[in-house]
């Protein structure tokens, strides 16, 4: 090759592909209930172009109520975890997840609960 060399033109081509999650349903309605009584509801976390393994945490809302108190009268669970695994063929299984309120006073709450992966995304 040092008495020959050749130069060789290399092309490179590529997309990149940020991890996402998206969710089914894509929003929740939870049903009003009495005072103190819980309401549930499940629905998938869908992670997409993950291409390693993750671990999903939630930042839950701290309400202010008409007295002045705060409270956070939200839980999130998952029941079969909140690790984002790729299958050995590249795929990646639906999480599910499980967000229950419960207040002992009156309140409504229209927003965002949030979900991040070990790299904040």
């Amino acid at each position: 090759l040092k008495r020959n060399p050749s130069q060789y033109q290399v092309t490179l081509s590529g997309i990149l592909k940020s991890p996402k999650i998206k969710f089914h349903p894509p929003f929740l309605m939870l049903m009003p209930v009495p005072l103190d009584v819980e309401t549930k509801a499940v629905f998938s976390v869908i992670p997409q172009d993950y291409i390693r393994k993750s671990r999903l945490r939630v930042k839950l809302p701290e309400l202010e109520l008409g007295d002045g108190t705060s409270t956070n009268p939200f839980t999130v669970e998952f029941p079969g975890g909140q690790d984002i695994v790729l299958l050995p063929d590249g795929t990646i299984i639906e999480l599910i997840c499980r967000v229950t309120f419960r207040s002992p006073k009156p309140m409504s709450y229209l927003g965002e609960i949030v979900f991040i992966d070990e790299e904040e995304n």
